[in-house]
């Protein structure tokens, strides 16, 4: 299934998304839940039967009236996660990265997936991405997966994660990099350099719908893998590319290090880190490493950020500036 949030008259809605048309839930049939969170609360008991209220709908069974998702005001897959953390799952992203600021590569990012909790408040889905004055010093995107988990768990291994993954999304882990790496030198964070937007969206896509793409773990990893194409454009003009197949720690590992003598509840976010080339921290200093005078590119106001992901749709969003001069930048003692 791919599943929406939409307002309608400013309430939250699930529809099911069926060939760029959506299908509210609740029309279709009274009994399923009528938002995300109530589908993940009571997923083992709902989800068979939104499947089959979906294969009604598609063969004709079910009349209930469509409405196209263009004109749809689309709002985050899962409005109000319970909590959002974010892995580190492509080498490539964190080989290269190291490579630009000339330090050796990190023996740890082999030895266990690691993640940070970010601000689980500040999700949203398609449309404008509002940014205070510091935030543009140095704006950045960065292309992500993520998954959501759909029922309780805790010290779950590898072996038996991927049963607690409801479904797929495309995130945008927005980056103050100059916050982020100010605050970084004091060795806690990130904090004040993420914590003002991450973007999930534009639907959720069950695992049943990406069985064509999968392929396998990486060797010596555990858990599904899927050939997913994974493109960034700005403006238009495609930034960055990669595969969620170049994923070396697989979702249901980096869950199994989450569960770890902790719960994991339904609505929980999980993104996977960025992917090789997937933001302009990394092209800009791979760009100056080949070339001195490589002019760097941040995101500015009023830039469009594109998303897209091979069987989880296109995200889109605007940067958006404040209309402000506060800065917390100015309020640093000397």
């Amino acid at each position: 299934m791919k599943l929406v949030t939409y307002l309608n008259d400013g309430a939250e809605q699930l529809a099911f998304c069926i060939d760029d048309k959506l299908y509210d839930v609740h029309d279709a049939n009274v009994l399923l839940p009528d938002s995300m969170e109530e589908l993940l609360e009571f997923w083992e008991e709902s989800i068979e039967d939104m499947r089959k209220t979906e294969a009604e709908i598609k063969s004709g069974k079910n009349k209930v009236q469509s409405f196209s998702m263009k004109k749809a005001n689309i709002i985050a897959p899962v409005p109000h996660p319970t909590s959002c953390r974010d892995g580190y799952a492509f080498r490539q992203h964190v080989a290269a990265a190291r490579r630009n600021r000339k330090v050796d590569m990190i023996s740890e990012f082999d030895q266990y997936p690691i993640f940070y909790f970010t601000n689980h408040n500040a999700i949203q889905g398609p449309g404008p991405i509002p940014c205070m004055p510091d935030h543009f010093k140095k704006l950045d995107f960065e292309l992500e997966a993520a998954i959501v988990i759909c029922k309780k768990g805790r010290n779950i291994k590898a072996e038996e994660a991927d049963q607690y993954i409801g479904g797929y999304m495309i995130m945008n882990d927005m980056s103050a990099r100059t916050l982020q790496m100010e605050e970084m030198l004091l060795n806690l964070g990130p904090a004040k350099g993420k914590d003002f937007s991450t973007v999930i969206g534009p639907m959720l896509v069950t695992p049943d719908e990406l069985e064509a793409y999968k392929i396998p773990a990486k060797p010596g990893h555990t858990g599904n893998a899927y050939n997913l194409k994974m493109t960034c454009k700005v403006n238009g003009v495609q930034v960055s590319e990669g595969s969620m197949g170049d994923m070396d720690w697989t979702f249901a590992e980096i869950v199994e290090r989450c569960a770890y003598g902790a719960d994991i509840l339904p609505g929980d976010v999980i993104g996977s880190g960025t992917v090789g080339t997937g933001c302009f921290l990394e092209l800009n200093g791979t760009g100056k490493l080949n070339n001195p005078d490589y002019k760097e590119q941040w995101l500015q106001d009023g830039d469009v950020v594109e998303m897209e992901i091979d069987g989880l749709g296109l995200l889109s969003n605007t940067i958006v500036a404040e209309k402000t001069d506060w800065s917390i930048l100015n309020l640093k003692k000397k």
